[in-house]
Parts: C-alpha cells; sequence; structure tokens
C-alpha cells in the first residue's frame, strides 16, 4: 500500500507530468477540496465502478461519472469523496498534453469529466480490468504509460503556444500574454484561437490560474506566510485583489487556506 508514481520518459515527458498509483486505507475525513489545475487528469477508480464530483458551492451537487474519466483542467475548486479514493490510479497532464491525447478540441474538457470509454471505446474498459489483476504497483504504472504512449494523437503543440508556456511558466508573476503574441508572429485572434483549443481556456484565464497555482505552492510549504509580501512578490496589486483570486479559484481566503491544508497542497480535507 501507498502512493506511488512515475514521470515518464520521452515522448510523454513533454505531454505528461506525473503517472501515479494509490492505494492507501480510508481517509479520515469524508470530503476534500481540490484546487484547480491548468493541465487535464485521467483518473482510474480500481476501488469502485464509479467517480464522483461535488460541486463546491452551497448546493454541492453530486457528479457521477464512470470508473474511468478524463478530468478537463478546471477553472474553480471541487469537492471529492474520500470514500472511493482507495485504490485508484492517475494521470497528471502538462497543459496541452491531453489535447496530444485525444485530438479533440480543448475547450470540450473544460470543467468536465468525460468518459474515458466515450474516447477510445472498449480498451478503456479492457485497460481498467488489466490493472484490476495487477498486484504490484509499479507493474500498473508500467501498463498504464504504454497504453497512452501507444494511442498519442500527436506531441506536438504549435511552435507558438509551446513557446508561450515555456515562457508563462517561468516567471508566472510578470509574464503577459501580448508580448508573446508579438514575438509569435501572430494576430492575438489567431494566437487566442490556438490557445483555446489546444490549452482549452483563454491566455488571460490560464495566465490568471498559473500566478495563483505559483502562490498556492509557495505557500503551502511555508510555515507562516505574509501574505501582503506573497502578493506582491506574486505579481498581485495588493492583498486584497490576491484574496479575489483565492475566493475564485479556491473558494477560500488565503488564510482559510493555511488553516485547512493537509499533506499534499492541492487537496485542503473537509468534512
Amino acid at each position: 500500500m501507498g502512493f506511488q508514481y512515475c514521470q515518464p520518459g520521452a515522448p510523454l515527458d513533454k505531454l505528461i507530468a506525473k503517472v501515479w498509483d494509490w492505494d492507501m486505507p480510508p481517509a479520515a475525513h469524508r470530503h476534500e477540496r481540490v484546487l484547480p489545475q491548468p493541465g487535464a487528469q485521467l483518473i482510474i477508480n480500481l476501488h469502485e465502478d464509479e467517480t464522483r464530483v461535488y460541486t463546491d458551492d452551497a448546493a454541492r451537487r453530486c457528479i457521477r461519472s464512470s470508473a474511468c474519466v478524463l478530468g478537463g483542467p478546471t477553472l474553480r475548486s471541487e469537492i471529492i469523496d474520500t470514500a472511493e479514493q482507495i485504490r485508484v490510479m492517475g494521470v497528471v497532464f502538462r497543459p496541452g498534453g491531453a489535447h496530444a491525447l485525444t485530438g479533440e478540441d480543448a475547450t470540450t474538457l473544460i470543467g468536465r469529466d468525460i468518459d474515458l470509454g466515450d474516447l477510445f471505446g472498449r480498451a478503456a474498459a479492457l485497460l481498467r480490468e488489466q490493472l484490476l489483476e495487477i498486484a504490484a504497483p509499479h507493474d500498473r504504472l508500467r501498463l498504464l504509460t504504454g497504453w497512452l504512449e501507444r494511442r498519442l494523437y500527436s506531441t506536438a503543440l504549435h511552435p507558438a503556444i509551446a513557446y508561450a508556456l515555456d515562457r508563462l511558466s517561468d516567471a508566472p508573476q510578470v509574464q503577459r500574454i501580448a508580448p508573446l503574441v508579438r514575438e509569435a508572429g501572430l494576430s492575438e485572434r489567431r494566437f487566442g484561437l490556438l490557445f483555446q483549443r489546444q490549452i482549452g481556456m483563454r491566455p488571460k484565464h490560464y495566465t490568471r490560474l498559473l500566478r495563483f497555482r505559483a502562490v498556492v505552492d509557495h505557500a503551502a510549504a511555508q510555515p507562516t506566510v505574509n501574505w501582503s509580501q506573497v502578493a506582491a512578490d506574486g505579481g498581485y496589486f495588493d492583498q486584497a485583489h490576491l484574496t479575489h483570486e483565492f475566493r475564485q479559484f479556491a473558494g477560500v481566503t488565503p488564510s482559510a487556506f493555511m488553516a485547512a491544508r493537509g499533506p499534499y497542497s492541492n487537496h485542503l480535507p473537509l468534512d
């Protein structure tokens, strides 16, 4: 039992940040808030025959999907049910990575969990059946990685989009889109359409989310945080601006995030 992961080699390394395997006892809390990320995720539930996600609002509406889903990038936190998170495998795609796997317009993935069977037919169910028969986590990781590599639609993003992603990841707190568009030699409209098709969201939303993620990852590693300084270093106008972005993306204030954080920066234990 435990949590294991691997970082795949070429050509998957340009598309996938991590392939992981979770085999753990039930958590003490029933639900977790999951913060948004700019890349898609593939989830394969090996414990139950479905996945459950709840809207992060007062209604907390339950959305049930199959055991194998491709979850698109999100612009808002969502809530998961830890009762089903006993034996689960997953893939964390880099921004644009899911587009390379499916060939589909990435805007169709935003905020959605799509049945893997709708994308790959019977092959998705066969994959889960094979994973269920394998006892060793490293063998499951190897099988899933090989399955992904055989189904790559393309390994290449448009050069202008790939360049923009590299530049933005270097310094998310200071980068602006307009200079990158000029350097790419594309019109703003053409760049925006390409970006949305391959990444799934508008460039402005992507840069906001990337900046928020940089703050979350930094704050999660600190015992205490000076939020005014974090706001200044992170490229926000002021602390109020940072708090607004936290509420928009995570549904909580920065101080509430620090109070609720657990061992994984992207997951906040709830009830």
